[in-house]
């Protein structure tokens, strides 16, 4: 019974063809055709009631032309004199068709022409046995069939137009869910990227110079040499355990099944980074001003990040007799940060451009990551010679 309905649903011309056969059986049985025969007119009763079927059964295809092929056989009947028979059920049906899915002019053509009918009809074949009041009461119950059908359509086109609009709006939606989780995507993938940068970058850039030094030292001082290499392998160590961290954002569920957790850095960890940077022979200068308390955590890790790249940009880009400072202030509104060394300085197209080969991607991840607190982030030359950082982190409740 299913595969009979989605058949025919996908057929509907079918479905009018059919009901088109069957409305010209029925008048063609009811005797019109024998009774006009008599008379000195010639049998125009079949092409009228032809046009008509044809009307009911090519309706939904050509809403439009069936609707003027109804009017023209209206009116060659008003004219010819051809009695009403059941084929003129068809404009009944035309007028309810075209208020469904036919264009508004032939909606409203429709409307005139079917509140025109049953009046013209009574005019032409009006009863004998009634008065004139019977024939208006007789038209205006004839006219209200025709009233329905065009208000039954009209509404069937404003709920099929509502339901359009909800798809519409429903697939609106989907498409925004859609680009709303590629952004989310691109911004965990930038984050994740921003985390391989620092972590990657400061750690390497620590047993890069601790194995130079090492190598360097290695026949004169054995223990600056072991002391070297203790550095670069604690150091690794470090690297691979926030490397796993961030593989763990990667891979769903990895901490609980491992029983392994690696915290983000915070605030108190700054002291061991700047200490393991003394270690690797960067002078720093540490000092904290303020009452230390407790910081929302993005703007803990946006804190230690900056520290972090900050110093491994003076390791690469400032020379090998550069010193480092680096100030925490805890304002009662923000935390801020200023990080200044005394070498050579990064060149100038690494933090006004990004640089052209795709350096300078560390202040880049800088930038991003104190906009995603709503902070501040000023970097650039010294006066005197050197780099300077200097940021402002607002102490915003943490979501």
């Amino acid at each position: 019974m299913q595969r009979l309905y989605d058949f025919l649903r996908r057929h509907p011309t079918w479905v009018d063809g059919f009901w088109a056969v069957i409305l010209l059986g029925l008048s063609l049985a009811g005797g019109q055709v024998e009774r006009d025969v008599g008379t000195d007119l010639p049998v125009l009763i079949v092409p009228v009631v032809l046009v008509l079927c044809v009307v009911v059964a090519l309706r939904r295809r050509l809403p439009e032309p069936m609707l003027l092929l109804a009017i023209g056989a209206g009116v060659s009947q008003l004219v010819l004199d051809v009695a009403t028979t059941p084929a003129n059920f068809a404009m009944l049906v035309i007028v309810y068709t075209v208020a469904a899915i036919g264009a508004r002019w032939a909606s409203r053509v429709a409307l005139v022409a079917g509140l025109c009918a049953a009046p013209l009809a009574q005019l032409r074949w009006p009863a004998t046995e009634t008065s004139v009041a019977g024939d208006v009461a007789v038209a205006v119950f004839q006219t209200v069939p025709f009233a329905l059908a065009w208000v039954l359509g009209d509404s069937i086109r404003t709920r099929r137009a509502y339901f359009a609009q909800l798809e519409e709006r429903a697939a609106r939606l989907e498409k925004e869910r859609e680009a709303q989780a590629k952004v989310a995507v691109a911004a965990e993938r930038a984050r994740i990227a921003r985390e391989l940068h620092d972590v990657v970058a400061h750690n390497v850039s620590v047993m890069v110079v601790q194995a130079d030094g090492a190598a360097y030292v290695l026949d004169a001082a054995p223990d600056q040499a072991k002391k070297a290499l203790e550095t670069i392998s604690s150091t690794g160590r470090q690297a691979l355990a926030e490397m796993r961290r961030l593989l763990g954002v990667l891979r769903t569920g990895e901490h609980e099944e491992s029983g392994e957790y690696v915290p983000q850095p915070d605030v108190e960890q700054i002291e061991d980074l700047v200490a393991q940077c003394r270690d690797s022979g960067l002078p720093v200068d540490f000092k904290v001003e303020g009452t230390p308390r407790p910081l929302p955590s993005g703007v803990e890790l946006t804190a230690y990040r900056i520290v972090q790249e900050a110093l491994t940009n003076t390791r690469k880009h400032g020379g090998p007799n550069a010193g480092a400072s680096v100030r925490l202030v805890y304002f009662d509104d923000g935390l801020g940060l200023l990080v200044e060394d005394d070498g050579k300085g990064a060149p100038h197209e690494l933090y006004e451009e990004g640089g052209a080969d795709g350096q300078g991607h560390g202040l880049i991840g800088m930038r991003e990551r104190v906009g995603m607190v709503g902070g501040t982030l000023d970097a650039g030359p010294r006066p005197g010679g050197g780099f300077r950082i200097s940021a402002l982190l607002p102490l915003k409740p943490a979501h």
